[in-house]
């Protein structure tokens, strides 16, 4: 009687069968590891039962109990010994192989005798990555693959050329099916290793950033420090250019004064420049105490840089003895506090040094509003100078033309100065024009 042949058994696809992506050891978790521990006794057990019940169907005569019982229990004693002994050799080894190799011997055997044994041979699909070396898996697939084709194609050993030809292409259809498996499974594998390096280079990147954050921060802070430092310096010059163009200049005048009382035997002249001191020494506690408060000009206090130059002119005139006169062209508009403070400063110095260095005749100041600038320009025609030959602190201490420049430059302005001797002074200087913010 020719053996009927059971449901085609078709190879897994589990985590740890052919089309298992990665290794075992990262894949396998609990619930696989109860299947390899107690799945082939479940489907021994499956096996048997079904073998018992289709004996007289398939063929099986009862003297080939014997055999198979004895191979039965030779299969239950192979896994309850692999079992402790799996704990203590994880992964591929060669008592792995030699426990699956033995374990697929059973199941040809028992599948030869009946092929519904079959259903303890497809264990060997199952961990097969897990007990071979790598060498050996291709190899354990097959073997596997010829006990599957048997039993699909009616029973070993297969019954005439028919039966050969079934068992041959039921072992190409389980083979082709292997390799299938196994190239989905390669592919898989390196899709995963690149996930896995994607996320080595990802982690390496938020380390490089984390570590450019943090240097990002110390260099910052490391900014502010000298932030504050160039700040502490800039204010430092800044008040003392304040105090040379306030206080220092209206000593400077109030010893003219004196020097004039000092030197003639005229009573009125005396009393008038005696006045002139008077007048410069409360201009100059004035000064003094705005420096305090905000170092704003005190001519600023009241009146706009128009007429605070009007009159700083004026006033300069009447005490040098000087032709001074003040020009305004272009419409005037209210400036920031600090570019009208600038240009009144600048005015003062270029005065202060007409007076000191230039013995000029005449001297004229012209305040121009313009398109997104103001021009300052103050021009005498004293007996000028050479401009590279004066350093930028005098040995009195005073600022001149630095002071000038660096004032101009403060409010990304520019400062230009033109003279040579015998031929007068020019001193030119270009501001942004900022209005007024209130």
């Amino acid at each position: 009687m020719t053996p009927t042949p059971p449901a085609a058994a078709m190879p897994p696809t589990s985590p740890t069968s052919p089309a298992s992506v990665t290794s075992p050891t990262a894949l396998v978790d609990e619930r696989w590891e109860l299947f390899h521990r107690w799945g082939p006794l479940t489907l021994l057990a499956f096996s048997t039962l079904l073998a018992a019940a289709t004996a007289e169907t398939v063929g099986m005569p009862g003297g080939e109990w014997g055999p198979a019982a004895g191979l039965v229990a030779g299969a239950v004693l192979l896994q309850l010994w692999w079992n402790p002994a799996a704990r203590a050799r994880p992964g591929p080894s060669p008592a792995g192989s030699a426990y699956y190799f033995l374990r697929w011997a059973i199941a040809f055997t028992l599948s030869w005798l009946n092929p519904f044994f079959v259903f303890y041979a497809v264990t060997g699909y199952f961990g097969a990555e897990r007990l071979l070396v790598r060498r050996l898996v291709p190899v354990g697939l097959f073997v596997t693959a010829v006990v599957m084709a048997g039993a699909q194609s009616g029973g070993l050993p297969p019954r005439g050329q028919g039966g050969w030809l079934l068992f041959g292409a039921m072992l190409a259809a389980n083979v082709g099916l292997i390799v299938v498996f196994f190239r989905i499974a390669q592919k898989e594998e390196e899709r995963t290793q690149f996930q896995a390096q994607t996320i080595d280079q990802l982690e390496a990147a938020n380390a490089a950033l984390q570590q450019a954050l943090d240097e990002n921060a110390a260099l910052h802070a490391q900014l502010l420090v000298q932030a504050r430092e160039v700040g502490v310096a800039d204010e430092r010059r800044r008040l003392a250019a304040e105090i040379h163009d306030t206080i220092a200049q209206g000593l400077a005048g109030i010893i003219a004064q004196l020097q004039v009382v000092a030197n003639t035997p005229d009573r009125s002249l005396a009393r008038e420049h005696l006045d002139r001191a008077a007048a410069l020494a409360r201009q100059g506690l004035g000064e003094a105490r705005r420096s305090v408060h905000n170092l704003a000009p005190v001519a600023l206090e009241h009146d706009a840089l128009p007429r605070a130059l009007r009159k700083t002119v004026a006033a300069w005139g009447e005490r040098t003895g000087v032709r001074a006169e003040f020009t305004l062209t272009g419409t005037a508009e209210p400036l920031h506090d600090e570019v009208e403070a600038t240009l009144l400063r600048i005015v003062e110095e270029a005065l202060s040094n007409a007076a000191r260095h230039a013995a000029p005749t005449r001297l004229g100041v012209t305040l121009s509003y313009m398109a997104g600038e103001v021009a300052l320009d103050v021009r005498d025609d004293g007996r000028g100078f050479d401009p590279r030959a004066v350093p930028a602190r005098t040995r009195t201490g005073g600022f001149g033309l630095a002071g000038m420049q660096a004032r101009a430059e403060r409010i990304a302005g520019t400062l230009t100065v033109e003279s040579e001797p015998g031929g007068g002074t020019a001193v030119s200087a270009r501001v942004p024009l900022v209005g007024d913010e209130r």
